[in-house]
């Protein structure tokens, strides 16, 4: 699945979401990509916690090994951020009048993504809570041998 057709796709079903420069975002995502990792599903939104914030947009991608997030930078640079699943410990999915928030916590810090059309909520709290729950059981498996 390409990362950026998968961005447009997820845009275009849930349009109330806030989101720029998708293509930019999603290179970066393609950038890193391992061999043999697969993108299985992929949501947008701004990765702050204020919904007046509308210039920090990152695409989450879950993958068949991991979660990437990247953000290309306005100027130069850009930023990705790897939640591996042995890193994964909750997720929390919160609703709001327009838009909703998906808060993902890790070992390490929470990571918040906002102003989300409240409509993808249900579907991407299914495929991270699936995934996730998948990989942490197979990682679960390799480490136990």
């Amino acid at each position: 699945m390409k990362v950026y057709e998968a961005a447009k796709k997820f845009k275009k079903e849930y349009p109330k979401t806030v989101c720029w420069r998708l293509k930019a975002n999603s290179q970066i995502i393609e950038k890193h990509l391992n061999p043999n990792e697969v993108v299985k599903y992929v949501f947008v939104g701004q990765k702050n916690n204020r919904f007046y914030d509308i210039f920090t947009t990152c695409i989450v991608a879950i993958t068949n090994k991991r979660i990437l997030i990247g953000r290309k930078r306005v100027i130069f640079g850009y930023a990705l951020d790897s939640v591996m699943p042995y890193m994964y410990n909750d997720l929390n999915i919160r609703g709001g009048a327009i838009w909703g928030k998906v808060i993902i916590d890790t070992i390490k810090e929470e990571l918040i993504f906002s102003n989300i059309d409240k409509k993808a909520l249900t579907d991407i709290e299914t495929n991270i809570s699936e995934n996730m729950m998948y990989l942490k059981k197979e990682y679960q498996k390799k480490n136990e041998k």
